[in-house]
């Protein structure tokens, strides 16, 4: 007993005091940028903020550039937007979430990705399938949940900087402050300009908007372990905007006027929520928890001549309890929601406004025997002014059939007032006319959209020539009832909107293979299989600008960390897109018409960054760098007060080459 004692004091000794042997020994935790686990019961992707460093990440819609799951695409040549979608559905299909609150939704869904930067956020939460129904009613193709940089565990100070090539300049800066033990307060601010016309494919008009955007948040965490309390309390406002069109157009002189064709797209929001949450002390499997958010999203906007203006006032509130049944194998969720939505909308000085309120509850019962199997079955009843009384089912199963593997299955259904104008604004940028053509329903003339998703999947992991890899296959079917159809099938002087009269839906085949090829080399690839078909008035096509074929692949590289935490790391990805399926151009001039099928294309993103220290890194980086631009991104550009005049046909890259740099500095 004396020698374990002495051995022990010994021991204690060394690890306190002999530092010079100490500093010759180094652990190296590497973990990865997305993660998913084989215990989860639904399909969830965990994006972690090092994927996000990967790229330059300038907002939540370029966060995606390097992650399977997720498509990004331009919607238009003009904007420089990006729109994501999964299962080869658009984002109105997808619940976009900031930590479990619904954040782009309604007037936000065109621009509302763009108006988070990269920087603020802590991890990104990916769920193939119906969601939660905790989380509402409106997930069909799955969702995305925003976690930001809590306050508990943020730095004192963060700093951001990036220049690109195409005149974007961004600066981010994060504060922080440790009130008390109890306290603690974030502020983030963000702003971004870009102050030079670019004109790379020479057809007259901007490449990329002129503009600039000041975004600021404010953030208040109280946490008590001892009583059990938490909450979270945030303060945002951003103004952005943006100016695009031809290069010789002046908003002071030809705004409204056929001289010049130009846009302008100016947006002001304000948003606050409240988080409070209770657990129940000596029972940490119980919970209480209130949220509650409001926002005002104030847009005004015009594209040569075509005005839209929309106003959009929301108010959200959910109450959850969870807690267990007998025991922890046994879990349940259950609360309810409220939203009030009011819009102040008008498509050329016509008034479409209306509010839209609804009240619903839930409840969520949770099986998982921590071992092989799991369930989850939920439902929730709403009432809604203009949806009605509708039932919403979810389901999720788990099942781990040997090791290192896991199958899962999802059923849901969603519903969802579409909004048209906010949606499709993209196409405001046309000489189209729009046109509602159904006048019985309560959204526009039109009834609510109805889908149901079901899918399943299956991973395994497994060793190969002695290294890690992984392997998954997921295939999900949603079929449409009731479906806000946006034809540009039928002529392309016109988009008609309509409730789907025939079948509608959307295939999804996905195969993942990551390989760890050496230490710190990594292969990730994907190959991904859309068959989207809707019944249009002309009759079934493909869903147009939707690549029925894409491979991704991903390969990073990280030297071994040295001293001071020096490092090098470097990121390639691969994303190449088949034909698409373009809308009809039969009815222009021949001239200014296009093929039924897009070519198909190939775009290459890198970016390496230095690591001077934990507190100092560089980061030069390329999107496109084998340049690939579509020929012909805007018709009838040379007459854009013409009958041919569009920009929202767009398959591939505008702009072509684009190169940036940027560093980062922290105070720890």
């Amino acid at each position: 007993m004396k020698k374990i004692t002495l051995f022990l004091m010994l021991l204690v000794y060394t690890l306190n005091f002999s530092q010079t042997k100490l500093e010759d020994v180094k652990v190296e935790t590497v973990k990865k940028g997305i993660r998913k686990s084989l215990t989860t019961t639904t399909n969830t992707s965990l994006v972690s903020s090092k994927e996000l460093l990967k790229a330059a990440c300038c907002n939540l819609a370029e966060s995606f550039e390097t992650n399977p799951s997720i498509d990004v695409n331009f919607s238009d040549a003009l904007t420089g937007t990006k729109q994501i979608k999964m299962l080869g559905l658009t984002s109105p299909y997808l619940m976009i979430t900031e930590e479990n609150i619904p954040s782009v939704r309604g007037a936000s869904q065109a621009f509302g990705l763009s108006f988070t930067p990269g920087t603020w956020v802590e991890s990104i939460q990916i769920t193939k399938g119906a969601g939660s129904v905790a989380n509402g009613y409106e997930s069909i193709s799955g969702q995305i949940n925003t976690e930001l940089i809590k306050p508990m565990e943020d730095i004192p100070f963060f700093l951001n900087a990036y220049g690109a090539s195409d005149s974007r300049f961004e600066l981010n800066t994060h504060f922080n402050k440790i009130v008390s033990d109890k306290w603690a307060t974030s502020f983030f601010i963000h702003g971004n300009t870009r102050v030079a016309k670019n004109d790379m494919n020479r057809d007259g008009f901007l490449d990329n908007p002129l503009g600039k955007q000041i975004n600021m948040v404010n953030r208040w965490q109280y946490s008590n372990p001892e009583t059990g309390w938490v909450s979270f309390i945030n303060f945002k406002y951003m103004k952005d905007e943006k100016q695009t069109g031809q290069l010789e157009f002046d908003k002071n002189r030809d705004k409204f006027t056929t001289n010049y064709w130009g846009s302008e797209i100016n947006t002001n929001r304000f948003d606050f929520t409240s988080k409070v949450g209770y657990v129940f002390k000596d029972m940490p499997y119980q919970s209480i928890g209130f949220q509650n958010a409001y926002s005002n999203h104030n847009q005004n906007s015009y594209f040569g001549l075509n005005q839209y203006a929309i106003e959009q006032q929301s108010y959200y509130s959910n109450l959850i309890f969870n807690s267990i049944i007998n025991n922890t194998m046994h879990k349940f969720a259950t609360g309810l929601n409220f939203t009030y939505d009011k819009y102040a909308e008008f498509v050329n000085l016509n008034d479409v406004g209306r509010t839209d309120n609804s009240v619903g509850g839930f409840f969520e019962y949770t099986f998982d025997n921590n071992d092989k199997f799991s369930y989850i079955l939920g439902g929730r009843l709403d009432y809604h002014n203009r949806l009605g009384v509708f039932f919403t089912p979810r389901l999720h199963i788990r099942y781990n059939p040997w090791d290192k593997s896991v199958f899962r299955i999802s059923a849901g259904r969603g519903k969802r007032a579409a909004n048209i104008f906010a949606e499709n604004q993209n196409l405001f940028a046309s000489s189209r006319t729009f046109s509602v053509l159904d006048t019985n329903g309560k959204i526009y003339g039109l009834n609510p959209e109805i889908a149901w998703n079901y899918g399943f999947s299956f991973t395994q992991n497994f060793m190969l020539f002695g290294k890690p890899a992984d392997v998954t296959f997921d295939f999900y079917r949603t079929d449409f009832q009731n479906q806000a159809v946006v034809d540009v099938m039928q002529s392309a002087q016109q988009v008609l909107f309509y409730n789907l009269k025939g079948k509608s839906f959307a295939n999804s085949l996905q195969l993942d293979f990551n390989y760890e090829i050496a230490h710190h080399l990594n292969l990730r690839t994907a190959y991904k299989y859309y068959d989207i078909s809707t019944d249009y008035l002309l009759g079934s096509f493909q869903r147009p600008l939707q690549a029925k074929h894409r491979f991704f692949a991903n390969i990073e590289f990280a030297t071994h960390i040295k001293e001071k935490g020096r490092q090098w790391k470097f990121d390639y990805t691969l994303n190449w897109l088949g034909s698409q399926q373009l809308p009809n151009t039969a009815t222009n001039t021949v001239s200014e018409q296009l093929p039924n099928l897009s070519p198909s294309f190939a775009v290459m993103n890198t970016q390496i960054t230095r690591t001077f220290s934990s507190f100092f890194e560089v980061y030069i980086g390329g999107e496109n760098i084998g340049n690939y631009r579509q020929e012909k991104a805007i018709l009838g550009s040379s007459n854009p007060f013409g009958t041919t005049f569009d920009t929202s046909i767009i398959y591939a890259p505008v702009f072509g080459q684009m190169y940036y740099a940027g560093l980062r500095f922290k105070i720890k």
